[in-house]
């Protein structure tokens, strides 16, 4: 029969040492420890499971009735009263295998692949949503001078202005809500939800013809359709990577630079041929295509943990100091950053440039756009992702103030164009990848939401401000850009206030 060992004091604080030794042995070695457990129980009477039970964290549920029990608690507690020793209450106990299986859970939580077939399945998919969401969004500045000149000529470019910036808004303030539903159900919903509505909504812009029509397919179904495709794929892809987030992440991002390359090139081409409502059909049957493949593709690592709801969810980050000052920073640096993509069209036709070539302005931006969101991002892995980010925030600043403010020839705002592109683009696709690393992996969706959520109001006035300043102005370009290179500037001393909250002055990859 096998005999107890009295739980006195001194036979628990001689374990606490064992307990703090247990956090140094690595956990592929905790099975066979186990094992070896159940092994000294058979062999010995003498040495209790819970010894070893308490020092790797798992106790094992004893049956009070059982007569073993009964038999060696009454004769160890004769044996204690005789010697003079108060019996101490049993440890708390747990099921030993549920205890396994979260640790088990805890680990595969945190064991990234890095790769694999079904993770980069996730970045095509995810690349795909990039393309019929920010890609599409990267076009405001073709329709904002397409409307001035036919269906909305008799608006201001401040109203007209109201349609892209409800595009943004709408694209980016959706990310608070299919954020806490991405944590809490995964991707599927918001990709079926938002294909829906972003195709149906370009269906409905194709047969618009006045003010409030456009605006209310274009820019508020279309822009939340978006807005459930976009958010979902940062998300999904940074629970696959954490070595090659930033790549993995770049390539999802240049998904928007090579929408914003392709979908001009569409549009130009077709409104002269067929129209603008067969021209918006047929992007929208593009983008229904692309979303299709993302439907199947798309996954999270993660599997989804349903919360209550709760406001103070998407509000608890900002009491982190480097939080809300990373929060603030973008805010700033996509207020001013939207100013270029919205009115650089329209600037190059008032200093001269002929309408066709004005248009290309917005594929040469994208283009060189796709070199800025992956190639940044792979050096981002080696030397940091704040340290790359603060460099493009600085160099975007200086284009738009010393490049772009100056610029009354075609071969300036060509130039600055191509220059922009790299810097932008770098700083869009580095914004989630930050995010990441300031968030714990759980609540990336709630985290990124809430930041682009704020963002977006930097969107929705950043180019109607923009659009009145240039009304004020006389129609004069001016003033408008350096309002973007300001907050642009405001931004990235922002992202240099949040790598000190951060991690200090020291220098460091991060």
């Amino acid at each position: 029969m096998m005999r107890a060992v009295p739980e006195v004091p001194g036979r628990i604080l001689a374990v606490d040492g064992i307990r703090e030794r247990h956090r140094l042995v690595p956990p592929k070695f905790r099975r066979l420890l186990l094992a070896t457990r159940a092994a000294v129980w058979r062999l010995s009477g003498w040495v209790r499971v819970c010894d070893l039970e308490v020092a790797f964290g798992r106790t094992r549920r004893h049956n009070p009735h059982s007569k073993l029990h009964r038999t060696s608690t009454n004769r160890t507690k004769s044996k204690m009263e005789k010697s003079g020793i108060k019996s101490q209450p049993p440890l708390p106990r747990d099921d030993s295998e549920q205890v396994i299986q979260a640790e088990e859970q805890k680990q595969k939580v945190n064991e990234y692949p890095d790769g694999g077939p079904t993770a980069w399945l996730a970045v095509g998919g995810a690349t795909a949503c990039l393309v019929v969401s920010f890609g599409w969004v990267n076009v405001i500045g073709l329709f904002q001078e397409y409307y001035q000149s036919n269906q909305l000529r008799d608006y201001t470019p401040s109203d007209i202005a109201w349609i892209p910036s409800l595009q943004i808004f709408f694209m980016f303030a959706g990310g608070i809500f299919a954020g806490k539903v991405f944590d809490d159900f995964g991707p599927r919903y918001l990709l079926v939800t938002g294909t829906f509505l972003h195709v149906f909504g370009l269906m409905m812009t194709s047969i618009s013809k006045t003010y409030y029509q456009i605006l209310l397919s274009q820019a508020v179904c279309s822009a939340v359709g978006a807005s459930l495709v976009f958010s979902p794929a940062f998300s999904s892809v940074s629970t696959w990577f954490l070595k090659k987030r930033g790549a993995a992440l770049g390539i999802v991002a240049a998904g928007s630079s090579l929408g914003g390359l392709v979908f001009p090139i569409i549009i130009i081409n077709l409104l002269p041929r067929v129209g603008f409502g067969w021209t918006i059909r047929c992007c929208a049957f593009l983008i229904l295509a692309l979303l299709v493949f993302a439907n199947f593709t798309l996954t999270s690592r993660i599997k989804p943990q349903k919360r209550p709801l709760e406001f103070l969810a998407f509000v608890r980050p900002l009491r982190e100091p480097a939080f809300a000052l990373w929060t603030a920073a973008v805010f700033f640096f996509y207020w001013g950053m939207f100013i270029p993509f919205t009115f650089i069209v329209a600037d190059a036709t008032v200093h001269g440039m002929s309408p066709h070539l004005a248009q290309y302005v917005v594929c040469i931006l994208n283009a060189t756009s796709l070199f800025g969101r992956t190639v940044p991002n792979v050096i981002a892995d080696k030397v940091g992702h704040f340290n790359v980010m603060i460099v493009m925030g600085a160099l975007t600043s200086i284009l738009i103030l010393g490049l772009w403010l100056p610029s009354t020839g075609n071969v300036p705002i060509i130039l600055f164009a191509s220059l922009f592109g790299i810097s932008s683009g770098a700083g869009i696709s580095l914004t989630p990848a930050l995010c990441a690393r300031l968030s714990p992996i759980q609540d990336i969706g709630v985290r990124t939401g809430t930041v682009f959520t704020i963002s977006a109001f930097a969107g929705l006035t950043g180019s109607p401000i923009g659009g009145a300043i240039i009304s004020k102005n006389g129609g004069s370009f001016t003033n408008a850009i350096a309002f973007g290179g300001t907050a642009c500037a405001i931004g990235t001393m922002l992202f240099v206030a949040t790598r000190i909250a951060f991690v200090g002055w020291k220098p460091a990859k991060v």
